[in-house]
């Protein structure tokens, strides 16, 4: 009996030295991957509370635990209203992750906890707002003759809306005419884009490009690529995701795009010093980092940084009415242009009536003539299914516009976990879906679509 009790004594007495070991450890040099999920937690938490008025443990619970990886359940949040800070920890306790409120600019992830560095990257002075007016949409927020009829029925069917289906709006001829909304999300709710903010980067590229800042065969973009072979590398190469650079896009774990967005507060550096793996206009990448660059430059030729910070508002967000719109930036003053914008549905319409538009809003050309052309206009090294500005020909999974049973003019905008936005010039047409809904679901937004439309041709 004293030989058994020796044993257990010396058992937990090793599993202490473990526990305190481990712990000791997770302290001082946590794995990469647990502070990957800290600060995707930290940063999801507070732009849903500060900007959407959102609970931070619902945001927990059903934005980062419930779709993403089973680590995820162990991170608790906490967040200092007064002060804007949000922080995040496994168990409580280890690896934090942390994100800074910013006001006007949203909230950023500061991966090196440097609250002072990242808030003086962003201006003090607030932004102009946008005022919302009571004229009927896209002037203003009054919707008459939404949700009548064939299409509100479309609409109400919860297997063509889908799993987490968050909002949806139909724009025809100009005006809303039919939408909807998930459990605890309004027409006034923001709403995070994910990628489909790269188009809307994009566009901001063609405003620079219009008001004469940079030219798309501008090349040696960054200083750092003066002297090499990178300085071949031309706007339009970056626009199409051609650039030559390499770069990882998988999410499943600590790779470029994740180490861009929630390890780096300098989220310019990694895809700037991102080798050649192809020469430029060869290989189709898909790159969050090619975004970013593309925000980085477009910044850098705008002005000083009151005036790059200013320049969404003033270039499209005002023009267009998008009140709610706010783009997110690094902790080092880079707005995150492959996936940081949040706006309420209504507004990521508007944006999406001016690439129906040619980008032309209220007489007012707010795009070059031809960039609407290039954002339909495949390219070879993607097999035709991406684009020369940052969007789509390829809907949601892959499928093509035949393949669907879709007009052939139909693009995309498409963004992590359901977003998407299609647009139908030959329909007049702009569909907008939201949600929380994971590839995985096998959801596709072109089987309602084709509904609506067929719907819309009847009539």
């Amino acid at each position: 009996m004293r030989s058994v009790l020796r044993i257990l004594k010396a058992l937990a007495a090793a599993s202490a030295v473990i526990v305190i070991g481990g712990g000791a450890w997770l302290s001082v040099s946590p794995p990469q991957l647990l502070r990957v999920g800290d600060g995707y937690a930290a940063k999801m938490v507070c732009s849903n509370v500060f900007l959407a008025g959102r609970d931070p443990q619902a945001v927990l619970h059903n934005d980062v635990q419930a779709p993403g990886n089973p680590l995820l359940r162990l991170v608790r949040v906490s967040v200092d209203r007064e002060r804007g800070h949000v922080t995040a920890r496994i168990l409580g306790l280890f690896a934090p992750g942390y994100a800074l409120y910013r006001g006007a600019f949203g909230c950023t992830s500061v991966p090196d906890g440097d609250f002072e560095a990242a808030a003086n990257a962003a201006p003090s002075d607030p932004l102009p707002s946008v005022q919302e007016k009571a004229e009927l949409w896209p002037d203003g927020e009054s919707v008459t003759a939404a949700n009548d009829g064939e299409l509100a029925s479309l609409l109400a069917d919860d297997v063509l809306a889908g799993p987490q289906m968050r909002a949806m709006v139909v724009v025809h001829d100009g005006r809303i005419v039919a939408e909807r909304y998930g459990e605890g999300f309004d027409a006034k709710t923001p709403l995070l884009g994910w990628s489909m903010t790269k188009t809307v980067n994009a566009a901001l590229v063609g405003r620079a490009v219009l008001d004469g800042k940079v030219d798309f065969d501008t090349a040696s973009l960054l200083p750092q690529w003066k002297d090499d072979e990178r300085s071949r590398i031309k706007l339009r190469d970056l626009l199409g995701m051609e650039s030559g650079l390499a770069f990882n896009e998988n999410y499943g774990d600590v790779a470029d795009v994740t180490r861009m967005l929630y390890l780096d507060p300098d989220m310019v550096a990694l895809p700037a010093n991102a080798p050649f793996e192809a020469n430029p206009g060869e290989r189709f990448r898909y790159s969050s980092g090619t975004a970013v660059l593309l925000s980085r430059i477009w910044m850098d030729r705008v002005g000083d940084q009151k005036k790059a910070f200013a320049y969404p508002g003033d270039a499209l967000f005002r023009p267009l009415g998008m009140s709610s719109a706010v783009l997110e930036a690094d902790a080092r003053g880079t707005f995150v242009g492959s996936s940081y914008l949040y706006a309420t549905a209504r507004d990521w319409a508007r944006f999406g009536q001016l690439l129906l538009q040619d980008g032309v809003w209220n007489g007012e050309r707010l795009l070059p003539d031809g960039f609407v052309r290039a954002m339909r206009t495949p390219t070879q090294s993607s097999g035709g299914k991406y684009t020369q500005g940052q969007a789509w020909l390829a809907a949601p999974g892959g499928d093509t516009s035949a393949e669907s049973g879709l007009p052939e003019d139909t693009f995309w905008l498409e963004g992590h976990d359901g977003q998407s936005m299609a647009i139908v010039p030959s329909a007049d047409l702009v569909f907008v879906r939201m949600g929380l809904t994971p590839g995985r679901l096998g959801y596709k937004p072109q089987v309602v679509l084709k509904e609506l439309l067929a719907a819309l041709s009847a009539n």
